[in-house]
């Protein structure tokens, strides 16, 4: 059946797979906002350590030429 309509559209079985994957990929329910928010609002509940954004990039400025790996 498959052969029969992908010849019926003149394409060859591998694009119309593509295709119907494709198709059936973007009908996939993606995540709500709702969802998302929620994710946001329990990471930043975590009291995780954070480096001074200066300090930080400064850090890894002078690591670039010390030939060292971490």
């Amino acid at each position: 059946e498959i052969q029969r309509v992908a010849r019926s559209r003149r394409m060859s079985i591998a694009e119309w797979v593509r295709q119907a994957l494709d198709l059936a990929r973007r009908r996939e329910p993606g995540t709500g906002v709702g969802k998302k928010l929620e994710v946001i609002r329990a990471a930043v509940r975590h009291d995780s350590p954070s480096a001074d954004i200066d300090r930080m990039l400064a850090e890894i400025e002078s690591g670039y030429g010390s030939g060292t790996h971490p």
